[in-house]
């Protein structure tokens, strides 16, 4: 039997440990945290449970790359996941005119939605819909085809940014911002984000999203189950402090408690820079390492978490998202002491026996990571009576703003808290707090291309530093890696043929 060693539990480590796990491979997956699932952990405040990242999903209706995978790893039917209205898969408010889009699934119910609320925009919006599918259709691994990943060969658009396309097809300013909402889904930004990822994002979304029931920390637990039924192992509280190489290649692995793990494989599923932190200088050549330390990293996000008082506020089946008036949408990440937020999404997570009235609430609100630079050399409970004071005024603007949306809210929570990019940069251990990893850029896209090999023979990446990231991009890429090695397009076949004999 194979062996292989995880540096990290997150999404990208537990579905890359559950496709090696299936192959025959004993796993052993490291995790510093008491929790495992990265972004898919949740916590309890006062026996409540609270999502850390993965609040919407895309790809588990039925025919989705995720619902063909959880098929195939057997874990689909364990999931308890709800779907969102077929009539709203999101909603828009903007504060300015007080108008609120609601957005349909489906390619079609799309297209003519839009096309009722801008009929002069009519064509333009078919053939900006038509293009975003056909961008969709180059990327083989987003629909579990077989075939070559290469970032350069494809359409003119595909590397176009994304503010670029819709401007391209659309004319209308207000239906440019709108068609642009999903911006805080993927880290987009205004001449920089990839055209590709834009429309990968979307297509995922408009064919149909869901929504966890009692959060989604089942999921992490149904991979690691995978894991260890095949005999693999998954440590918590075990913090890797470094990857001893010999010979250019990865010998152990140590944690901070002294114990040393040992493989065949290795394989990251950490940030590159926290790998640096970890590995000796000489183990990579140095423009690599200088390369992974140029690349920008995505924005990060302030989140208000809110219970809510027995029944006395409605449960809203879609996200919804706010914006103060139209053309912000590219600059909600610009953080101004006075005038933040200008925009944010909350929902109102559900439970498996989900009635007519919300039990909580989360308000996820992008940030960059200036607005904390202050506070970056201070750790979790020991940042200072200045941060809790910010902190504080940061949570009440956002109430104040959800007041405008929901009038009345205020007397209806029980409780709310909130946490920064520092929570979630020393929660998750990411440069900066970053939600989606490495920032892909489109005016110098090879710099942001990280590839799963790495100049060390037994050690590979996997996560949302590497080609695709969220909910969706992240097993995908896990393929990837675990078919580097046991070799290029078994799993996909198995997943395919798994599926297609259901």
């Amino acid at each position: 039997m194979n062996d292989a060693v995880i540096i990290g539990g997150g999404l990208g480590a537990l579905f890359t440990g559950a496709f090696l796990s299936k192959e025959g491979y004993k796993v052993t997956v490291l995790e510093k945290n008491r929790i495992i699932g990265g972004g898919l952990q949740c916590f309890t405040r006062h026996g409540d449970v609270f999502e850390t990242g993965m609040h919407i999903l895309g790809g588990f209706c039925s025919g989705g790359s995720l619902h063909k995978i959880c098929s195939y790893l057997g874990i689909i039917n364990k999931l308890s996941i709800r779907h969102t209205d077929e009539d709203a898969i999101d909603s828009i408010t903007y504060l300015s005119d007080k108008k609120t889009y609601r957005i349909p699934q489906g390619k079609e119910a799309f297209i003519h939605y839009l096309s009722l609320e801008f009929p002069e925009e009519k064509e333009h919006i078919e053939a900006y819909v038509n293009e975003l599918y056909e961008l969709s259709e180059e990327v083989d691994l987003f629909y579990l085809r077989k075939g070559p990943n290469h970032i350069f060969s494809h359409s003119e658009h595909f590397l176009w940014a994304a503010d670029r396309l819709i401007k391209h097809y659309v004319d209308n300013p207000q239906l440019q911002d709108l068609l642009a909402y999903m911006n805080p889904m993927y880290g987009g930004v205004a001449g920089c984000t990839p055209a590709y990822i834009h429309a990968l994002i979307n297509v995922l979304y408009i064919n149909g999203s869901s929504l966890f029931n009692d959060g989604s920390q089942q999921l992490a637990d149904l991979l690691a189950t995978i894991i260890t039924d095949a005999g693999g192992e998954i440590c918590v509280n075990e913090r890797v402090v470094e990857i001893a190489v010999e010979n250019k290649s990865v010998s152990e692995v140590k944690t901070e408690k002294g114990k040393s793990f040992k493989a065949d494989t290795y394989i990251s599923d950490i940030h590159p820079c926290s790998l640096l932190e970890l590995i000796s200088p000489d183990a990579f050549p140095r423009s690599y390492r200088n390369r992974l330390m140029e690349i920008p990293n995505s924005y990060s996000a302030f989140t208000v978490y809110i219970k809510f008082k027995e029944n006395s506020f409605p449960y809203i089946n879609h996200p919804c998202y706010y914006q103060e008036n139209y053309s912000m949408v590219w600059k909600l990440a610009e953080y101004d002491e006075k005038e933040w937020p200008k925009g944010f999404m909350c929902l109102t997570p559900p439970t498996k026996q989900q009635g007519i009235y919300a039990n909580r609430m989360i308000v996820n609100c992008i940030m960059d990571f200036k607005a904390v630079d202050r506070w970056k050399n201070t750790t979790v409970g020991r940042r200072g009576k200045d941060y809790e004071e910010w902190k504080q005024t940061c949570r009440e603007r956002i109430l104040d703003k959800l007041e405008l949306l929901y009038p009345g809210i205020g007397e209806m929570i029980d409780y709310s808290f909130a946490s920064s990019p520092l929570t979630i940069r020393d929660y998750y251990g990411v440069k900066e707090g970053a939600l989606y990893g490495f920032q892909k850029d489109c005016r110098n896209i090879a710099l942001s291309q990280v590839a799963l090999f790495t100049k060390v023979k037994n050690l590979l990446l996997t996560g949302q530093n590497v080609n695709l990231h969220g909910i969706c991009g992240v097993p995908l890429t896990a393929i990837e890696t675990a078919e580097a090695i046991i070799g290029q397009g078994i799993i996909i076949d198995k997943i395919n043929k798994n599926y297609n004999s259901r």
